[in-house]
């Protein structure tokens, strides 16, 4: 069997250990304090019966993502919280009984936080990268005996690739002097985008696999969203698929050039395509590669049926490129300001039947 083969649909649980809060509203000095009311949040908010909830909506693997803050003391450098290892312990467990494949990702390393720009110095301060590289050696020494996949970086926020590869380079190869066949997702830079997949360093190595993100176009998935300025100023309601004036409008009143939507007078399906092509010539380019869709989705306060319309759009491009996907999220906290629950509050119910058939694929 390949390494990556038994991948096809998934679901990241983000809001568990990684936005959890969001640290851009904290002053820098308690940002990336771990309270007791984090821990309270970290032992209760998912559950196994949440594992096997994700698991009967037809996903065969998880993503788990948790903050290196979360993990490790963040003013004591190589110091491990092993009551939050064990945390994770449990997760992964869970996971693994319910037969999922389980990628395990570092989602906010220290020195590459969106939240903090300042804090974007990962790849530029070698004690942060001897930290980060030795949290994933821990982490493979820890889960040496599991069959579970390591994506080390979630969303790389610098923009320069050679930086990125280089660092991306030593962490595959401390995990190589431990694990030969340790099975590894590598993305590209500035969070993930699908357009920078051709600066990304390949290996020759059939235990590595690529991926990138989609939310495009922004001001539709994430439309009146908190935590971006323009979007919370703009603050409108967007359709989608959608007569362009929306989205003129929208690239006027942020100052970026609207003459990109000229061609689509309806941004819709081939809009979309248009912004992910740079899959299919990755997938073109390597055949011989495995690309995985590692995480798209829609803010949950939009309209129901616009997001499944969006979601439809974005998995039938996965499934006619055979590239396998995972959703995002299953159920983000109330105070993550970015809400892509793909799930209820309360009940932790799908939000539509609709919905269900689009993730599961069923997109005909």
């Amino acid at each position: 069997m390949k390494p990556f083969e038994k991948l096809h649909r998934g679901m990241g649980v983000g809001g568990w250990m990684t936005n959890y809060k969001r640290v851009r509203f904290l002053p820098q000095d308690m940002a990336y304090n771990i309270t007791v009311g984090d821990r309270e949040h970290f032992e209760r908010f998912l559950t196994e019966w949440d594992i096997r909830n994700i698991r009967s909506m037809g996903m065969d693997h998880i993503r788990i993502p948790f903050d290196q803050v979360v993990i490790e003391e963040y003013e004591k450098p190589f110091q491990y919280r092993e009551d939050m290892l064990l945390l994770l312990d449990r997760m992964i467990g869970w996971a693994l009984d319910a037969g999922f494949e389980v990628i395990l990702n570092m989602h906010h390393a220290i020195g590459c936080y969106c939240d903090f720009a300042e804090a974007a110095t990962l790849t530029e301060d070698e004690q942060l990268k001897q930290r980060f590289l030795r949290a994933w050696e821990m982490l493979e020494d820890r889960y040496h005996d599991l069959d579970i996949i390591f994506e080390p970086l979630n969303e790389v926020t610098t923009p320069d690739a050679e930086a990125w590869n280089m660092l991306a380079e030593r962490c595959v190869k401390a995990i190589r002097a431990k694990n030969p066949t340790r099975r590894i997702i590598i993305g590209s830079t500035q969070m993930n985008r699908v357009d920078r997949l051709p600066e990304l360093k390949l290996y020759d190595d059939e235990y590595i696999a690529y991926t990138f993100h989609f939310y495009g176009p922004m001001v539709f998935t994430h439309q009146r969203k908190t935590t971006g300025a323009m979007l919370y100023a703009y603050n409108r309601e967007v359709p989608y698929p959608g007569d362009n004036s929306y989205y003129k409008d929208y690239a006027v009143f942020s100052g970026a050039d609207p003459a990109e939507f000229d061609p689509y007078p309806i941004v819709g399906r081939e809009y979309v395509e248009h912004l992910l092509r740079y899959a299919v010539e990755f997938k073109q380019a390597h055949p011989e590669k495995v690309l995985w869709f590692g995480e798209f989705g829609t803010i949950r306060h939009a309209n129901i049926i616009w997001r499944e319309n969006w979601m439809r759009d974005v998995i039938r491009f996965s499934i006619q490129h055979d590239i396998p996907y995972s959703v995002w999220n299953y159920l983000s906290t109330p105070y993550d300001c970015n809400k892509f629950s793909l799930v209820t509050d309360d009940e932790r119910r799908i939000v539509s039947p609709e919905m269900l058939r689009i993730i599961q694929g069923d997109v005909d």
